[in-house]
């Protein structure tokens, strides 16, 4: 049995809109005590505005991980550390191109309206990858940063789809 396998994961950087997130949860688990004392231990009202932002706040700790097995790539979601998400699999035999992001060699599906699955940390100096995949009837742009393994396994099993300058 001779598989190529690889596997990486890649935590995604807080943008200004989680972090709001998480500042206004701070805020309201705050006043959630404040219920707490004010209307005495048993308050339901200050139990449920500690609990819900409580869990909204670990929901917002999420990572992707890829895995590459043969001729598949698969994308999930890890929510919080302890949820997973399978959220993706595609097999290279639909892949078109995969490219850094910023290669010319995907200048050609630039003015194609394609439907964009973002699994990347959102740091920009980290290398990212596209992927443009033809999925059952619509064609999907997906981003991703592979580690230098994943990379080495795709072009071992489809070198003439990948590009890697």
């Amino acid at each position: 049995m001779n598989e190529l396998y690889a596997e990486t994961a890649v935590k995604k950087q807080e943008n200004a809109k989680s972090l709001f997130i998480k500042v206004l949860s701070i805020l309201v688990i705050a006043f959630g005590v404040f219920l707490l004392f004010v209307g005495g231990l048993y308050s339901i009202t200050g139990v449920l505005t500690i609990m819900i932002p409580a869990y909204m706040f670990t929901r917002l700790n999420i990572e992707y991980e890829y895995v590459f097995v043969d001729d598949q790539l698969d994308f999930d979601k890890i929510i919080g550390k302890s949820k997973r998400k399978h959220i993706l699999r595609i097999n290279f035999e639909q892949v078109e191109i995969m490219a850094p992001t910023n290669s010319n060699s995907l200048s050609s599906f630039n003015q194609m309206k394609l439907e964009v699955k973002d699994f990347s940390s959102g740091d920009s100096n980290a290398k990212s990858y596209t992927i443009i995949v033809n999925k059952e009837s619509e064609k999907l742009k997906i981003i991703f940063e592979p580690n230098e393994k994943m990379i080495k396994c795709i072009k071992q099993k489809n070198s003439r789809k990948l590009v890697t300058y």
